[in-house]
């Protein structure tokens, strides 16, 4: 039996509102007892915690692990091996795939893969429509009793307001949670950065805030209308957030998440053409910036992901149009967040909750908490560490990220999954 021992940490798990020196022992994988050891237990690995958080593992709710299909920028073993060395345990996985995931056998596929790799708990998320194609429904039932934790169109806005009213439908009877990136596809157009002065001076096609504000207004119209529990995934205007406020604030299933680079940068950081900020949606204005830290302060947005879309080198080598969206994001999640604390924003518990049991909730998983009995998914880092972080020394297959050359907080020290220690520092 594999038995671990962590003591002298701070253990935060606000799931049960607890913040304290305390000890942690494991066995046969699950969380044995917090405190005093039980009678007669010898653990046979023993983890000094002193000044280290000890907190669950954190849950991701957006990572695009590009297998199958895409293994030319990253697969499930490089990338649970990069959440791993970012302290989190549980990826859901977006289901724009090749192929896409919209069948049970794809779904086994990704599970099989990651079980292999044993890192890290992947989550695959179903494709709403067969192929993303935004027409004709998927087996939502079969992807659900393969293990789909919810369902999306994934970055592909739908076609068709009926076909999403009917998607909506249908997941309420599986009571599935749905995942929107709200988008008015015809106001986007060809647009790259977010539709500005910026823009603009660069030259460069803008997408305009109502492309969002429009498809959120929509997606609650049906969200009410169908009953169906709605997580808005990424958003990115401060329009956006009053909107979901108010839906929230009227008793309404919805929840939202935002990527934490959001947080942090703004559409000036373009400037330079620089490919590393060419995110779908775009960064926007510095007033959407602040709208979002406030929505997160308040728990609005009760969840933080990395929006993790690693790319190989020469997809970011073109005019910044023609260049691919996204940032290699898993091992910023946590340091940007710890960020976020330091800058006054959130307390530290608080910053865990948004990235552990805020999560968790959404698509309703017992990860991202320390219960007697669960799963041994931990994370220990050092808050107090700073660092530079450098992107030849990422651990993602993906080394495309804004934040190199960055001075960051906090360092991962262990990262244990189902009782086993999968990386340590």
């Amino acid at each position: 039996m594999n038995s671990i021992s962590i003591l002298n940490g701070r253990l935060i798990d606000p799931a049960a509102e607890r913040d304290e020196i305390i000890d942690l022992h494991l066995a046969a994988g699950r969380i044995l007892a917090i405190g005093q050891p039980p009678a007669g237990f010898v653990a046979e690995q023993v983890i000094d915690a002193r000044e280290r958080v000890v907190c669950p593992g954190l849950v991701d709710l957006s990572a695009h692990l590009r297998e199958p299909g895409l293994e030319v920028k990253a697969n499930i073993a490089s990338e649970t091996a990069a959440a791993a060395a970012a302290g989190i345990t549980s990826l859901c996985c977006a289901p724009d795939t090749d192929p896409v995931i919209d069948s049970p056998a794809v779904v086994e596929l990704i599970r099989r893969r990651a079980k292999q790799s044993g890192k890290a708990m992947v989550l695959p998320i179903g494709a709403i429509t067969q192929g993303l194609r935004g027409d004709a429904l998927s087996e939502m039932a079969a992807l659900h009793e393969a293990g789909c934790v919810a369902l999306s169109n994934g970055l592909r806005p739908f076609k068709n307001t009926q076909v999403e009213r009917r998607a909506l439908e249908y997941a309420v009877t599986f009571g599935l949670v749905v995942f929107v990136r709200p988008e008015d596809r015809h106001l986007r157009g060809n647009g790259c950065v977010h539709e500005g002065p910026v823009a603009t001076r660069l030259g460069l096609p803008g997408i305009p805030a109502a492309a969002e504000t429009v498809a959120v207004a929509r997606d609650i119209a049906l969200a009410e209308h169908t009953g169906a529990r709605l997580h808005f995934h990424g958003i990115s205007t401060a329009t956006a957030v009053r909107k979901i406020r108010r839906a929230q604030h009227d008793g309404l299933p919805i929840t939202a998440d935002c990527a934490v680079h959001q947080l942090h940068l703004t559409e000036q950081d373009v400037d330079g053409y620089n490919s590393d900020c060419h995110l779908i949606p775009p960064l926007r204005t510095l007033q959407d910036r602040e709208a979002l830290r406030q929505a997160l302060a308040e728990g609005v947005i009760s969840a933080l992901c990395s929006d993790h879309q690693p790319h190989e080198e020469d997809a970011k080598q073109a005019p910044f149009p023609s260049t691919e969206p996204g940032i290699s994001g898993l091992e910023t999640l946590l340091p940007l967040s710890l960020k976020l604390v330091r800058d006054g924003l959130l307390s530290l518990p608080e910053a865990i909750a948004r990235l552990t049991l805020g999560p968790a909730q959404v698509v309703d998983i017992p990860a991202g908490r320390l219960s007697l009995g669960n799963s041994a998914d931990i994370c220990i880092f050092d808050p107090e560490a700073d660092w530079v972080l450098d992107r030849e020394q990422m651990h993602s297959a993906g080394h495309n990220t804004p934040f190199h050359g960055w001075h960051l907080p906090g360092r991962v020290c262990y990262t244990l999954f189902e009782g086993r220690v999968v990386y340590q520092s």
